[in-house]
């Protein structure tokens, strides 16, 4: 695979990477913010960030969609994937085709509950031991890169058949018309861009920028870095796949290449984002670029 050149910016952007984080033993990203360091050094300031109100879902009845086939993918332990079996449902309930596509050792699971299943790659019993020892998505030692990466590289891989194959049990067709994903999912944007449909994401934990708390895999002592530590943990992880979703984008996607250095989900900020909790446990921030959404 040919190399992507590195612009101006972009070298701007590592060296400024290299200078103020370190990723700790179990993951988290630690920095400080040195006086010359803003938040639009990483490309992306208070005026191109998402921001959308909703009500929360069990409050309003939302207007009429045509029954559409959802997929939804999810990469995470039973923590992460058990809240979409519950919105998977409500989805039904509403008259669309789910689709929950999550690790093969959840079948049972998504099946008994009433929605189809479609398998991603890797190895479930991998992944839970790196997620138990590290508490974000960076490998915490150089041992533990060629584990993960490799792990990532077939989950990327698998999202695509999870969102057009036929059911692999029943053979019964599907195309998606419209995608969910959690953020470990990384490829998700990609494959929504080239199979033309929409993508939200949904997540148990903020992952779109704030300047009240500080990404949460991250180790941030100072207020005024709140805000950078989302495009820092997001650059950081980038740094580590990019090559895997170009890679993906050329060979399986038929797109472009992504050649800047900007975040895994590449327009991410264009995307609407839902966070699954209630806000009478976590209050939205004021002037926050995320809703906390919580389902009955």
């Amino acid at each position: 695979m040919p190399v992507i050149p590195i612009n101006h910016f972009e070298t701007l952007q590592l060296k400024l990477l290299k200078r103020i984080a370190t990723v700790k033993d179990d993951g988290t990203v630690e920095f400080e913010v040195p006086g010359d360091a803003e938040t639009q050094a990483f490309g992306v300031g208070y005026e191109n960030v998402y921001n959308v109100d909703v009500e929360p879902l069990d409050e309003t009845e939302p207007g009429y969609i045509p029954p559409l086939q959802i997929v939804m993918l999810i990469v995470g332990t039973r923590g992460d994937v058990q809240p979409f079996v519950a919105i998977g449902k409500r989805l039904q309930d509403y008259g669309h085709r789910v689709r929950l596509a999550t690790h093969s050792n959840f079948k049972e699971f998504v099946l008994t509950a009433g929605l189809e299943f479609y398998p991603l790659g890797g190895d479930p019993k991998i992944l839970a031991e790196y997620m138990v020892k590290n508490k974000g998505f960076l490998p915490s030692g150089p041992s533990e890169i060629p584990i993960q990466r490799n792990q990532m590289k077939e989950i990327i891989y698998s999202l695509l058949p999870a969102c057009k194959n036929p059911d692999v049990d029943t053979g019964i067709a599907f195309k998606a018309d419209a995608i969910i994903a959690n953020p470990p999912a990384y490829g998700h944007t990609h494959v929504a861009e080239a199979l033309k449909v929409p993508v939200h994401i949904f997540f148990t934990m903020p992952w779109t920028p704030t300047s009240e708390f500080p990404h949460p895999l991250s180790r941030v002592k100072q207020p005024a870095g709140y805000r950078l530590s989302y495009q820092i943990v997001d650059s950081l992880i980038w740094l580590g796949i990019r090559d895997m979703i170009n890679d993906l984008r050329k060979k399986q996607l038929k797109l472009r290449p992504v050649t800047y250095l900007s975040g895994s989900q590449g327009s991410e900020y264009d995307v609407p984002h839902g966070y699954i909790w209630s806000p009478n446990l976590v209050p939205k921030p004021k002037g926050a670029d995320f809703t906390s959404i919580m389902f009955g």
